[in-house]
């Protein structure tokens, strides 16, 4: 078993106070001293574990500032951040990365079709259209047109989460295969196919045809992603696709 260091013992209760409602926004820590005379640590103990609260969008700590430090609400910057954080730790494989993307995007592109406006409509399909002007500009370039997708679908469910999760997800998958992609000999062809992949799904949701919308923004992501996860590991991709 891990040994449990003296400063994580102090950050997991402050954490636990304010998950339970123990402790709100806006209400303040005890002071450095009286940490330490609760916890039975040093300082620099007490110190360590405000600096990784403050990190992770806890609490507010300035140095020098007599009172305890102050407890932060809730933000979606602050989950985004988790999020990251999560994300890239080595647990996660590349193919566990991108079945959620799989899931959570298809998920969203349904709710999409079914909840759209016209002017949301617009804006994905001015996304694509940017996708198409970038091929010849390079990968950094369609990449960003491509997060603007499906930023717009995200957005269109109207569920923050769903929006957080996409833009952690999606970054963290392309940041883990963009130098396999920009060395790729066939690296224009695999472009173009996204975007017909992408026009597909688009004449789906105008449609309305959340289901069919879905499944092939999951093929889609197959296509696309299938070859660079180990063959060993790409059924649980496949368990997606119908």
């Amino acid at each position: 078993m891990r040994a449990v260091r003296a400063y994580e013992r102090v950050v997991e209760q402050v954490e636990e106070a304010i998950e339970s409602g123990t402790l709100s926004p806006g209400e303040r820590l005890p002071s450095e001293r009286e940490l330490m005379v609760q916890f039975s640590v040093s300082r620099s103990t007490v110190r360590e574990a405000l600096r990784v609260l403050q990190a992770r969008g806890l609490v507010q700590s300035r140095p020098g500032d007599p009172n305890g430090a102050e407890v932060l609400p809730f933000t979606p910057a602050a989950l985004h951040k988790s999020m990251t954080t999560l994300a890239r730790v080595e647990e996660l494989s590349l193919a566990e990365l991108v079945q959620f993307r799989m899931v959570l995007d298809s998920a969203a592109i349904l709710l999409a079709a079914r909840l759209r406006t016209a002017e949301q409509l617009g804006e994905m399909e001015r996304a694509v259209a940017g996708m198409r002007a970038s091929v010849e500009r390079g990968e950094d370039a369609f990449s960003a047109a491509d997060a603007a997708f499906h930023e717009v679908v995200a957005r269109t469910g109207g569920n923050k989460l769903i929006q957080i999760c996409t833009d952690v997800v999606r970054s963290i998958v392309v940041r883990l295969i963009s130098e396999k992609i920009a060395g790729a000999p066939d690296r224009e062809q695999l472009m173009r196919r996204s975007i017909g992949h992408h026009e597909e799904v688009i004449a789906a949701i105008r449609a309305g045809d959340g289901p069919r919308a879905a499944r092939l923004s999951r093929e889609a992501m197959y296509d696309y992603y299938a070859d660079y996860v180990p063959a060993a590991e790409r059924g649980v991709l496949e368990a997606l696709l119908d």
